[in-house]
């Protein structure tokens, strides 16, 4: 017997948790879609969002800081910027890596 492999797009992640939940699959992508927006706001606050189970999103500011070219070996500066990170739960880097 084949192991069921674990879905790996949009469709098969809302198939998989329409069946798991018993509901459809435009009720599944509906939820889906009210978590991400929930997410995305909750991302902006100072002191982001935390995932039950999964982990933290957060905005952070980076600094300004100095480079290389890989190519040419000439010295650049690369600009302070904002960019969105997830700091994954205990619980999901325990699952993961059992």
């Amino acid at each position: 017997m084949a192991k069921k492999s674990t879905p790996k797009t949009k469709n098969e992640i809302m198939a998989a948790t329409a069946e798991a939940a018993g509901i459809t699959k435009k009720q599944a992508t509906a939820a889906y879609e009210a978590l991400l927006a929930i997410a995305y706001a909750g991302a902006k606050d100072p002191k982001g969002i935390m995932l039950p189970g999964l982990g933290k999103l957060i905005k952070v500011k980076r600094a300004a800081r100095m480079g290389r070219n890989p190519a040419t070996g000439v010295a650049m500066k690369f600009p302070a910027k904002t960019v969105a990170k997830f700091r994954l739960a205990k619980a999901a880097k325990d699952a993961v890596l059992k």
